[in-house]
Order: structure tokens, then sequence, then C-alpha cells
């Protein structure tokens, strides 16, 4: 059985199951854990156990005919000061309700939308949904709307179709402000009047759930707009956004540069592609086997990286290549390999050994392939270089853009034109001196959500924030999220751990990836632990997080889940 300890080792009494037995109990009835100050809590897990499915006192119409609901919709189109394009019903996949949607427009370019459960169908409650990547499309939240949620969600103010990835922020400051923040909060304003005018009466609570942009997003709400929601859900939040871009940038560098010469991937047959990745394999083996046990159980999964001591010049000894050996033959490293792992764990530097952004997590490793490493299977174009970062320092880094994207991404040796109307800027010309040089601190203002400073929302508005990340996470890193969390408890809370698990909680998942996958259990609910505790009081000191059949508890920090021998 499971309980919780304190990262480092301080002991919390947090006891519970993780058989598949407990699971279908989870499934059936809510839990009693026992915790600290021996203080018994009821908790209930994907909403199996709400105390209401509505909110008391809202005042619920009854079921209107069929020409009445159309007409009700349709009058939407006509709420002042807002500029709305159409709203019709709409057939909901999710559920067999219809719904009302709308979609309007806020200038210069945010376009949105909102999901409106009929009168009789909705529970009192408004939500903003988060987005993802770059966004520029609308993203729908069908099984929240079939929850009963009035659902709002933006392009963030531009149009993915047209401007893909970071084009869209190429000279145009206005763009960039409007997916920096303007574009979430004005569509909650827009919002509201339209849950106002439809239900005659205002939301009883309102919400923001999202993870990645949407986890940075609920913190940039957090810090700019307070009073926007009662509940935040931030997940895998790249609040650190140039920080973070400029870091997958350094990375992709480390493994293209010097002709490859640190790629993991490795080329066995000489013909030029990097056809093996048995290197990263076996260092995700070796770092398993010298990690996973620390939490008490061996299920191929490390529960607490921040514990455990890997240190690749000597865990990685016996497979160093020889001395006369200058290419590897994917079964042994060479310098430049291991330096290249080494820098991986690091987190970049500038030129004066200054630290930019953590390093990967261990137990991250078979990630790396998909998003760093040059490979075959990649044709040579690893995610991260084709999605996020490849054109980040193009368009959204520095307060005047240096040019646009080479026309061969992974061609590392391509030489960027200069001249002509639209000079280029190859990503391998970035230098992270450049960010430590402060060069993007203009778009650090519009875009990092980095203030721990959260008095407003947590104090004033007597708000409740809960951040999730996934520890196998190589794309944001969880050390950046524990680092925030950490500084806002000193800044916020004068240091008080106590004091800040009583309205902001932050849950490692250990074995997720960003925002979900990965080989750990990282399913839940992320929503109703937040609404129970915001209407009912009911704080969140444990989640049950699933996977198959298995079942993982995930402690809040500052505790992490241990497996006690005890049969309780």
């Amino acid at each position: 059985m499971p309980y919780c300890l304190r990262f480092f080792s301080r002991v919390c009494y947090l006891v519970a199951s993780n058989s598949t037995t407990a699971l279908n109990a989870i499934r059936r009835h809510s839990i009693i854990i026992k915790v600290t100050h021996m203080k018994l809590v009821k908790f209930c897990f994907s909403g199996l156990c709400l105390l209401s499915a509505s909110i008391t006192g809202v005042v619920m119409a009854q079921n209107q005919n069929p020409q009445d609901q159309v007409q009700a919709c349709a009058a939407l189109t006509q709420v002042r000061n807002l500029t709305i394009i159409s709203a019709s019903l709409r057939d909901n996949p999710q559920s067999d309700q219809a719904y009302c949607y709308v979609r309007g427009i806020i200038s210069p370019a945010i376009h949105f939308h909102a999901q409106l459960p009929l009168p009789q169908n909705w529970n009192g409650r408004f939500l903003q949904w988060g987005d993802g990547g770059k966004d520029g499309d609308l993203d729908f939240a069908d099984h929240r709307v079939a929850q009963g949620y009035a659902v709002t969600n933006s392009n963030t103010g531009h149009d993915s179709g047209t401007e893909p990835g970071s084009s869209f922020g190429f000279n145009n400051t206005q763009a960039e402000i409007d997916f920096g923040y303007r574009a979430v909060h004005l569509t909650v304003m827009a919002g509201k009047s339209l849950v106002n005018s439809y239900y005659r009466q205002a939301p009883q609570y309102s919400y923001f759930e999202g993870c990645s942009t949407g986890g940075r997003q609920g913190l940039m709400e957090a810090q700019r707009y307070p009073n926007d929601f009662d509940g935040i859900v931030a997940g895998a939040p790249v609040n650190f956004y140039q920080a973070m871009n400029a870091a997958g940038v350094w990375h992709l560098q480390s493994q293209f540069r010097n002709n490859f010469a640190g790629n993991l991937a490795v080329d066995t047959t000489g013909d030029g592609n990097f056809d093996s990745v048995k290197l990263v394999e076996l260092l995700a083996k070796t770092v398993t086997a010298k990690c996973d046990n620390l939490d008490g159980l061996s299920d191929g999964i490390i529960g607490n990286p921040f514990a455990c001591d890997f240190n690749p010049s000597v865990d990685l000894a016996e497979y160093f290549c020889p001395n006369s050996q200058t290419q590897s033959n994917d079964s042994c490293y060479t310098p430049e390999q291991i330096q290249a792992i080494d820098d991986f764990y690091s987190g970049p530097y500038d030129s004066q050994g200054v630290s930019v952004y953590p390093g990967k997590m261990l137990g991250s490793e078979s990630q790396w392939s998909t998003l760093f490493i040059p490979h075959q299977g990649n044709n040579n174009a690893p995610s991260m270089l084709v999605g996020p970062a490849g054109d980040h320092v193009n368009y959204l880094f520095y307060d005047q853009d240096p040019g646009v994207t080479i026309p061969i991404l992974n061609d590392a040796n391509y030489k960027a034109r200069k001249t002509g109307m639209q000079p280029e800027f190859s990503w391998m010309e970035f230098s992270i001196d450049d960010f430590t040089a402060g060069k993007a601190e203009s778009m650090m203002a519009i875009m990092d959500a980095s203030d721990p400073d959260l008095s407003r929302f947590l104090k004033d508005r007597h708000g409740k924030l809960i951040i999730y990340h996934g520890l196998v996470d190589a794309l944001s890193v969880a050390q950046a999220t524990v680092n925030y969390y950490q500084d806002m408890v000193d800044t916020t809370f004068a240091g008080s751990m106590a004091a800040a698990q009583d309205s902001a909680r932050l849950f490692l998942a250990p074995g997720m990836s960003h925002c979900g996958g990965g080989p750990g259990p990282n399913s839940w609910d992320k929503l109703s632990p937040l609404v129970d505790w915001v209407e009912h009081g009911i704080e969140p000191d444990a989640i049950a997080a699933t996977h198959s059949s298995a079942v993982r508890w995930i402690c809040s920090v500052p505790y992490v889940a241990f497996l006690s021998r005890l049969n309780i």
C-alpha cells in the first residue's frame, strides 16, 4: 500500500491502495484517507460523488419547445456590445443533448465561440477552455458541455491555417499581445455576457481548465485578471515561455552541431541515415534500473526523480567507447554523446555558465528521440524542430524579428539569405546568450506568466489553484513548475507551505508525459477536484490517476507517494 512521503523524506501518513481492487472501489465509492495531523478527510474522485449535479439555487428553465429553443439561441446575435456572427442549435457528439453554439469576433482578429447547454441542462457554471501550442483555432469541450458547463474558447487572435506556427507574430505586436493574454480575458468577458443573456443570470462559479499553453493561460489569468475565475486548473504550464522555447532550440543545436557529433542516434551502416536509437534506449534502461525502486515499487516508473543521483559519467562508464573509437557503433557512447546527455540533464546555460531553464527530468529519456534527436524514424526532423521551437526565435522571441524561417528546417548547414524583402534567420544561428542579455524581455513581458505573486487571486479573491505536471514531460520540464510553485509560496505566503496549501496545490504525476500519455497512470478528471474544493471545501490532498487497470496515488507537493508493505 502506498503512503505519501514529503519530498526529501519527511513523512506524511497518507495511506491508500494501488491495487486493481482499489481502482474498482474508487470507481464506486468515495475513499477515506488518513493524512497529517490525524485528520480524516473524505475525498471524491472523477466527479463520482459530487455533492450536487448542479448548483443549488440556479433557476432552471422549464423545457422549451423546439421552436422556442431555436429562437432563444438565435437571439444571442443581438447581444449588445458583442459582435456575434452566428448562434444556432448544434448536436453534441458526447451526449444526446443539443446546445446553443455561438460564434463571435473581438477586434481586431480574435475569433471566439461559446457552447451553451440548453437552460434546463445548465449546471450554473462557466468554463473557459484552454488552448494548446501556438493555437490559431477554436477548440471544443463537448464533454464539459455534456456535464452542463457553459464553455468558451478562442483562436487567441490568429488563424493557424493562414499563419501556421509562430508566423502570426512576424512584426505584429498586437497579435502577440492577443496570444499572450488579451484574447483569453476578453473571451471570458464575452462569454459571461452571453451567459447572462441566455440564462438570465450570471454564473454562480467560473472556472478555467487548460494544459501546456492552456496552463500558461491559466496562470496568466491568475496574475493579470484575478477576478475572472473562482478556480483554475493549470496543467504542464509553459509559463516560462521564452526560456522554455530557447531551451528547445539549444537542445536541438546540441544534436545537430559539429556534423551531428553529439547525436544520440547512430548511423550503423554508413549511408548517412541515423537508423538506430539504441543508445537512447540503453540510457533509459540504465536510469530506470537505478531510480525506479526509490518509491518502494519496481514498476518501470520513477516515482521520485528528485531523490535519484544519476551521473552519466559514472553510471554509463561501462558503456564508454574505447579511447581509439571516435564514432559510436550504437553500443557505446563517445565523449561528445556523454556531453550531450549531460546537456539534456543540466539544461541550457550561456557562455558564462548562467542557467536559463532546468534540464530534462530523469525518466524522460524515451521522449528525447521524438522531440530532439534527428534520426531516420523522423526524417531527421524531430518534432520540437518542426513544432514549437523551430520558428519561435524567428517570430516570437526578439523585439525586432530577425527574419523568416529557412526553407528546410533540418538542414543544419544551410546558409540563411540575408538579402531581399524577407531575409532569413536559421534556428542554428540563435545564441542562448541573447536570452541572458535581455533580448527577449519585451516578449517575456507579453507571454511569460512567471509572476509568483498571486495574492490578488489566492488571498483577495479567495480563488483556488490546482497545477499538475507530468514528471517525464520532456517538452516543458516539471522542475520549472516546482521552482515556480516554491517561488509562489515564498512570495505570496511568506514561505509558509501550510498556508499555500489552503489555496494552491501542485501535483507531480510519475510516468506522465506532456499533458497526458506516458507509461504511468495519467488519467483523471482534472476539473472535479477543483470544483469540490471551491464549492464544498474538500481539499485535494491526493488524486487517483489511472492507466489501463493500474491506479496510482498522486500526492500534492511537498509529498510523494511511497509503497508501504503494511496490509491496511
